[in-house]
């Protein structure tokens, strides 16, 4: 090999060193960085409870320290500028907060159901009407004050309802109830009263008493009809009517009833066939 060619030979060799020199050099200086690696961020908030349970008008205010330019998502939702989330129901939440830079943490907050009577003054009363003893034919009128947006309902198995009048109520004694509009409940008792007996069925109640009781009484009545009660009485107002007046059969086995007593049992009917008649 001439001069020439061993100088040719060596530079080749130089530059492929060099080359290969600086293949070496750029990979162990262009790694790529975490941007996140030393960054600290906090996520915080303010949790204002709902109203009461079954409402949602709860709220979380979210801030992150740590970083720029935040954006803010609920329980891996969308993301939003403002850290604000409002009308939510009671339970547990995440919050995610990330930087510009992409940067991100969690925070974890629970909203609970507040108490719907807090700071409220609710009275409740009830206007009632009295009832036949035996049907319902009572009322009651519920009255709330103190409040807005009531519903109503009587005793704890009931149903809520916009009207605060009641019919077709028994006698007996009951609780009411009055909702607001934001979930606060105030219960009042109150009574329905029976009517009184009124005179004509008085009359009728004496007559069967006198005439009747020996078959209409007891544990084993005559045609399995007893009349031992007022009630009693009056659910068999048809029965007494079709037997002591129009067939004249009953009393059975004993003579028949004047025609004043058919009366009283007529005049009795005629006029509603009531207790309270």
């Amino acid at each position: 090999m001439n001069t020439i060619s061993k100088r040719i030979t060596v530079i080749i060799w130089a530059s492929l060193a060099l080359v290969n020199f600086i293949s070496c050099s750029k990979s162990g200086t262009d790694e790529p960085t975490d941007p996140c690696a030393g960054v600290s961020i906090t996520v915080t908030g303010t949790v204002v409870n709902t109203s009461g349970p079954g409402n949602a008008n709860g709220s979380i205010t979210a801030s992150a320290t740590g970083g720029s330019g935040f954006t803010y998502s609920l329980n891996n939702g969308p993301a939003q500028s403002s850290g604000t989330f409002a009308n939510l129901a009671a339970g547990s939440y995440t919050i995610s907060a990330k930087t510009s830079s992409g940067c991100s943490a969690t925070g974890n907050f629970t909203i609970n159901n507040g108490n719907p009577c807090e700071g409220k003054n609710i009275t409740v009363t009830a206007t009632v009407t009295k009832s036949e003893k035996c049907s319902a034919t009572g009322s009651i009128t519920i009255n709330a004050a103190g409040g807005t947006g009531f519903t109503y309902k009587l005793n704890a198995g009931g149903t809520y309802q916009a009207s605060n009048s009641f019919t077709n109520v028994a006698a007996g004694n009951y609780t009411v109830y009055a909702k607001d509009a934001g979930g606060c409940e105030t219960t009042a008792t109150t009574s329905v009263e029976a009517l009184p007996n009124g005179a004509l069925f008085t009359a009728v109640s004496n007559l069967i008493a006198t005439k009747c009781a020996g078959c209409h009484t007891g544990s084993n009545p005559t045609s399995g009809i007893s009349l031992g009660t007022d009630c009693d009485i009056v659910s068999k107002k048809t029965n007494i009517k079709t037997q002591a007046v129009d067939l004249g059969t009953m009393p059975k086995g004993g003579p028949a009833l004047s025609a004043t007593e058919k009366k009283t049992i007529t005049d009795w009917i005629t006029a509603g066939g009531n207790a309270s008649n």
